[in-house]
């Protein structure tokens, strides 16, 4: 088992944080599901996000895209809800974008798709939920 803390660092958790442009992949238009209540809190805490989910024309009124590659503007952090066996595809479009970050939520581990991500520059926090991230730094 790999220790996960490599990619838990708080200064790159900062920096993910500073960043406003997000995509979240995975994003659900139902209401129960995590991807929504996080995407929801992050529209509400003054972040762009982007849906990326295939099966979604809209989410929160805003255009889903089907991939990363399809968005036709910057994205600094992508943040994904996705099983864990999509990653090094996600990984791939991650760099392909020139994003900054790469993001997985809770439980969301794949060590090759991490690598990807490595090797071109991008910062990965990993086993980490960006919400609960975001009201812990304003707490401190």
């Amino acid at each position: 088992m790999n220790n996960l803390s490599q990619w838990q660092d708080p200064d790159d958790i900062r920096e993910a944080l500073n960043m406003k442009n997000i995509a979240v992949v995975g994003l659900s238009s139902n209401r129960l599901r995590d991807s929504n209540i996080v995407g929801n809190y992050l529209l509400e805490n003054n972040y762009q996000v982007t849906p990326v989910n295939p099966n979604e024309d809209e989410i929160f009124g805003l255009k889903s895209f089907s991939n990363l590659r399809d968005i036709p503007y910057r994205i600094d952090v992508v943040n994904v809800f996705r099983d864990s066996s999509f990653i090094p595809v996600i990984a791939e479009e991650t760099v392909s974008i020139g994003a900054k970050y790469l993001w997985l939520q809770f439980g969301v581990v794949n060590f090759p798709g991490i690598a990807i991500a490595e090797r071109a520059g991008v910062t990965c926090v990993i086993d980490k939920c960006i919400k609960i991230e975001h009201e812990s730094s304003l707490v401190r």
